[in-house]
């Protein structure tokens, strides 16, 4: 029997199963022998393969033997580095990045760096910049000047108020959709905006550190009550975004206008960071790249080089 994972709470797996049943289950004891080098080796959009166990029918439990081949998924390097990596979702349609100006604030490193990662698997990611009622449109102007610019629609939406909320639907109709961000950033707030009565847990800023609060604690697949279907993933919160799978060489590729610009380099194997005649460095000290991008794709090629992910990439 196969199914769709939708929920992943650690150890223990909720599967939307073939015949159209929720049903609990655990992963194999040699499903975890294969090497998978992940804190989370099977992923909320998992499609997988299940067999039930003999014996009293109260006692019956279904096991995940096997996961089917993925499409896509967003990785992350996990914070427990006796791990290689952490598997946000898997098998998505599209992504959705929920960023604040403040309160807490989303960096453009943070941004940048989900962005590349989504590049590499190519998930279609949009930007949506929360708590609008909070800060002047003027705050926000530049980060989606600059986003849209590259090719990353934006939205502009306060949870708390429902300004903006109804536009972003017609993006989540018939997808599988997940929404990741930092923690305080609204997402859940939002959510519940934009799926009445599914009430996830919402959580306030923490006064201490101006950080947001966990208020996810797993990761879940919500179905959408419109009649095209879909799924929306809500996972936790994240602080960090430390970057797994990319060869050095590959890195400019996930930045599309690096990209763009470097076909007018020199050198073929150009690193963008000291060889004459490099389009890039060109273009950002022409302004045709922005700063922000050009920095964030240097700390990448930095995190190759040291073999390490330091946190303080938010």
């Amino acid at each position: 029997m196969t199914g769709l994972v939708i929920k992943n709470t650690g150890s223990h797996y909720i599967v939307l199963t073939e015949d159209g049943v929720e049903r609990p289950c655990l992963a194999k004891g040699n499903l975890r022998l294969r090497g998978f080098r992940s804190t989370n080796p099977i992923v909320v959009g998992d499609h997988v393969v299940v067999e039930q166990t003999s014996g009293q029918a109260e006692e019956e439990t279904l096991y995940i033997k096997d996961i089917l081949p993925r499409k896509n998924y967003i990785i992350r390097r996990a914070a427990n580095l006796s791990k290689e990596s952490h598997i946000l979702a898997a098998n998505i349609d599209a992504s959705f990045l929920v960023c604040t100006i403040a309160a807490p604030e989303t960096s453009t490193t943070f941004i940048d760096r989900f962005l590349a990662t989504a590049e590499a698997y190519r998930v279609p990611t949009e930007l949506i910049f929360n708590k609008i009622d909070l800060y002047t449109p003027e705050a926000i102007d530049y980060m989606e000047e600059l986003y849209e610019g590259i090719g990353y629609p934006c939205h502009r939406v306060s949870a708390t108020t429902g300004e903006g909320v109804e536009a972003l639907i017609d993006h989540l109709k018939g997808k599988i959709t997940l929404f990741s961000g930092h923690s305080g950033v609204g997402k859940s707030t939002l959510i519940n905006q934009l799926i009445p009565g599914v009430e996830l847990r919402t959580g306030s800023i923490s006064l201490a550190h101006f950080k947001g609060m966990h208020t996810t604690t797993f990761s879940q697949m919500v179905p959408l009550p419109y009649p095209e279907g879909g799924y929306l993933i809500d996972t936790p919160g994240i602080k960090g975004f430390g970057m797994l799978e990319m060869e050095e060489a590959e890195v400019s590729h996930y930045f599309p206008e690096l990209f763009e610009e470097s076909t007018a380099c020199r050198f073929g194997n150009c690193t963008h960071t000291h060889e004459p005649g490099c389009a890039v460095r060109e273009a950002v000290e022409a302004g045709r790249i922005a700063s922000s991008r050009y920095i964030s794709y240097l700390g990448i090629l930095e995190d190759k080089e040291s073999g390490k992910y330091r946190p303080e990439y938010k």
